[in-house]
């Protein structure tokens, strides 16, 4: 079984191939945002890389956000595009969960923050469990200062990472008993993408290309813009 997973719902793009003997081959970069023009030169390269052609992919996991407007409907697109090319099935993942999976094995609350522009983030939390990685929020839109606020009345050491985290490092390092992670930890990685579609995978944990949709959280600009105009 092959596995493409594609990731592009922050301002890193990102593709791999992955099976029963791990991520085969990676690529991601985080400069220009160019998600439209790099997404397929990169999906080219993993397979050349790993020496697999296209038609041997089985499976098409994309990240399906929360995370940046274009940069979602690029990856989703273009996933959904392969995926019906090649008829095979789809595999959606959350981008905190991609976030927060390389810290499985932390024991204090793990909080991935994603940068959601305007002066909010995308973030949740989780919890290292036998075997993985547990959810205790739901995805959650908010303002820094106030999770920040909410971690800091939890009195609990917690890793905070991602590039809303990076971006208000300020207000995390004056928020108590949190770590921030590095820039290696700022986005979501296609290679856990793959890691963590590959189980799924194997108990047959699918979506048909049309049944897959992007998780925004938020309105996009036109959306907020046609209800303005509607109700004026």
């Amino acid at each position: 079984m092959i596995i493409l997973a594609i990731e592009t719902a922050t301002p890193q793009v990102g593709c791999a191939l992955g099976g029963v003997e791990g991520v085969l081959a990676s690529f991601h970069c985080a400069k220009g945002r160019r998600h439209a023009e790099t997404l397929t030169p990169a999906i080219q390269f993993v397979t050349k890389q790993a020496h697999v052609e296209l038609r041997e992919v089985s499976v098409v996991a994309v990240d399906i956000g929360p995370g940046l407007f274009t940069g979602l409907r690029v990856g989703v697109a273009t996933a959904k595009a392969i995926a019906q090319a090649l008829r095979v099935p789809m595999i959606g993942l959350a981008s905190l969960d991609l976030l927060a999976f390389p810290l499985r094995h932390s024991d204090r609350l793990i909080v991935p923050v994603i940068d959601a522009r305007k002066g909010e983030v995308f973030t949740a939390s989780y919890r290292q469990v036998p075997g993985g990685l547990q959810r205790l929020t739901p995805y959650r839109l908010m303002r820094p200062e106030d999770l920040a606020s909410d971690l800091q009345a939890r009195a609990e050491d917690a890793l905070v990472v991602g590039d809303g985290a990076l971006r208000y490092a300020d207000l995390f390092q004056d928020a108590g008993r949190l770590e921030l992670g590095g820039v290696g930890f700022a986005y979501p990685s296609a290679a856990s993408l793959a890691e963590l579609a590959h189980p799924r995978a194997i108990r047959e944990e699918f979506v048909q290309s049309w049944e897959l949709e992007p998780m925004y959280l938020r309105k996009s600009d036109a959306e907020i813009n046609w209800e303005r105009s509607r109700s004026a």
